[in-house]
């Protein structure tokens, strides 16, 4: 069975594609940090690429949360990268870090693991109908742990991005351009269009003079690693409390991790979680 989940298209030397593509809904899970971390270093070390775009090969995701399913085991037995963080911070630092530009081309939901690629991610494109970027994270219990805490207010300041987190609602694609969570935000029919001129206008310029701005421009704007790096581990344990294992399981109750509304519309689903636990503590209560 071919387990392959993130495929790399060689446009020219100096433009690739990543195209992530895991059926139903492109969650991420351990067993795709190696393919694109792989790809990742190929980005880091190629010494004629400039630009890389990554998109997605499913409708309606361009990659949604982590995979609740797998076994915390396979998660925590992977070693750190090469920067000392663990696997899925590290491959994040390392695409921010690397000299070629990266765009993030958004079409579909960017939850969770799909936000904080989409952050690490020099440029984000939205479609205006159909992209989504969310972090339901804390409306299951969870702490999110790819480095978005110290990503996001760099680019919409604090308020903005406290709404996104402790909100845990769906931000679509007009909003996220009004927020700067995204550059801009396009008519769906003109979005594959845009990012190809920008991507081809980019690959033709100086490989020297668009890795020195970058790199000036990083110094400005990037977060260190002692920010990202506390994340993953209150993520993990954040996992393991009980407040986000019952929360977890009463959204598989109800149809996460399977194609449907839950997926499709988990902003709301996750507001209507909220309300079911308080009923029950509320029950809780009255009993004593």
């Amino acid at each position: 069975m071919n387990h392959k989940r993130v495929f790399l298209t060689k446009h020219s030397p100096e433009y690739w594609r990543v195209t992530l593509n895991h059926p139903p809904l492109n969650i991420f899970g351990p067993k795709t940090i190696p393919q694109l971390s792989e790809i990742i270093t190929a980005i880091e070390t190629d010494k004629d690429l400039k630009v890389v775009v990554f998109d997605s090969a499913i409708d309606g995701f361009f990659m949604t949360h982590y995979d609740f399913l797998a076994k915390i085991e396979e998660t925590t037995s992977l070693p750190p990268g090469p920067t000392g963080l663990q696997p899925l911070p590290d491959m994040l630092v390392r695409l921010s870090r690397a000299s070629a530009v990266s765009i993030a081309s958004i079409r579909g939901r960017a939850t969770g693991v799909g936000s904080e690629l989409a952050l690490a991610c020099d440029m984000r494109f939205a479609s205006r109908e159909k992209a989504i970027l969310s972090h339901f994270e804390v409306g299951a219990g969870i702490v999110p742990g790819g480095g978005p805490m110290a990503r996001l207010p760099r680019l919409m300041g604090r308020g903005r991005a406290l709404e996104v987190f402790l909100g845990a609602d769906d931000i679509p694609g007009d909003l996220a351009e009004r927020y700067g969570y995204v550059n801009r935000s396009l008519p769906d029919a003109e979005l594959d269009e845009f990012v190809e001129a920008l991507a081809n206008r980019i690959a033709s310029f100086d490989k020297r003079a668009i890795s020195e701005t970058k790199r000036f421009v990083n110094v400005a704007s990037l977060p260190p690693d002692y920010e990202i790096a506390p994340e993953w581990d209150v993520c993990l344990a954040s996992i393991m409390r009980p407040a986000a294992q019952k929360r977890i399981g009463l959204l598989l109750e109800r149809g996460f991790h399977k194609p449907g509304d839950v997926e499709t519309r988990l902003g709301h689903h996750i507001g209507q979680l909220g309300s079911v636990n308080d009923q029950a503590q509320n029950h809780q209560i009255e009993r004593k």
